[in-house]
């Protein structure tokens, strides 16, 4: 009876999501600063389907309204080496404040590497290399209204540098929790369904500037004359920022003394993309004068056109020191077809 229950609320959220889908036109390519598409934290083992299930410092990305489960001033660092040799790295910290509610700061950096300057005349490189990074830093305020309903606002201010050019702009994500009592297996009204909605990256456009736009111009080439070096400017186009918005569920079918068996289910609608599914699920496992440790996998981007992703997995240890203490090493795997795998490693640290 409860797998039933189960597969009736699944199969009607994807049948609701999967009939927006429709005929529309998707604007591929149409926005910058893609590396805020980039998730973090162990919500990219489970699909990315973490948008009613974040609790931990990694609700700056996922939805800011998590940020307030944390109840313990923390910190995380996450280390994730990306495709053809981009490495992006993830800092946050949190710090609950007694009868106000929680704050937090995350700082995204993405790192290219070094590349090799071309020219027209040039095409196999000029000796020269130049660099390209992306960086974000989030500040993030959340709080319980009440024991049921959480919300969460997050203001960003995102850089963009290539070689002697760069653009920033600023942006807010929002978002919030709804704990329900209806579908709580164990009876418990804690344990009921779970919902949860953010909106990511709503914010100005970018613009890039700088000495790599300024190039000399011959205005009459084919006229004699001071016209040979001219100062020109390219005029680059304002971007906007990849605008995300998430809705979805968690339940907790199972829930004992030292088992906790969550799913999760998230509709993403993207300004970017096609309207895509998330879903994952995670078995957490209490171990007795130890910690916990956790298993997890999940499906990206179900119903997307010509999706690149694919099946992900991960596990995580937590493990207590001085009492109520805890370390967290979380391992996250996720698939990119074409592009490769993605191994993503992180550390979480309460005090």
């Amino acid at each position: 009876m409860i797998n039933k229950k189960i597969l009736i609320i699944f199969y009607l959220f994807v049948t609701c999501i999967s009939s927006l889908h429709g005929e529309m036109i998707n604007r591929y390519g149409t926005t910058t600063a893609s590396f805020l598409e980039i998730g973090v934290g162990s919500g990219s083992a489970m699909g990315e389907a973490y948008v009613a299930v974040a609790n931990d410092i990694s609700s700056i990305y996922w939805n800011p309204a998590g940020l307030a489960n944390v109840t313990r001033p923390s910190a995380m660092f996450i280390m994730q080496p990306w495709i053809v040799d981009i490495d992006m790295l993830f800092l946050g910290g949190a710090f609950p404040l007694p009868g106000i509610g929680t704050i937090g700061l995350g700082i995204t950096q993405v790192d290219y590497g070094d590349m090799d300057v071309t020219t027209l005349e040039y095409q196999e490189g000029t000796g020269e290399t130049f660099k390209a990074t992306d960086l974000a830093a989030t500040l993030t305020f959340s709080r319980k209204i009440v024991s049921w309903f959480s919300f969460g606002s997050s203001l960003k201010y995102i850089k963009s540098n290539i070689w002697h050019s760069s653009a920033s702009a600023i942006a807010v994500d929002l978002g919030v929790l709804v704990n329900t009592k209806f579908f709580s297996f164990s009876g418990n009204d804690t344990d009921g369904m779970t919902i949860g909605m953010s909106i990511s990256n709503y914010g100005t456009r970018m613009k890039y500037d700088g000495i790599d736009i300024y190039q000399p111009i011959d205005i009459s080439e084919y006229e004699e004359g001071n016209y040979g070096d001219v100062a020109g400017q390219y005029r680059p186009s304002e971007w906007e920022l990849p605008l995300i918005f998430r809705i979805g569920i968690a339940l907790k079918p199972i829930v004992s003394n030292h088992t906790i068996f969550t799913l999760a289910a998230d509709a993403l609608h993207p300004n970017n993309n096609s309207e895509s599914v998330n879903i994952g699920g995670s078995i957490d496992n209490k171990i007795p004068g130890f910690g916990e440790i956790s298993f997890k996998g999940g499906i990206k981007a179900l119903y997307m056109d010509s999706t690149q992703f694919g099946p992900t997995a991960g596990i995580g240890l937590k493990m207590n020191y001085l009492g109520n203490r805890t370390i967290t090493i979380d391992y996250a795997y996720k698939t990119m077809v074409l592009l490769g795998d993605v191994h993503a490693y992180s550390i979480g640290l309460s005090f």
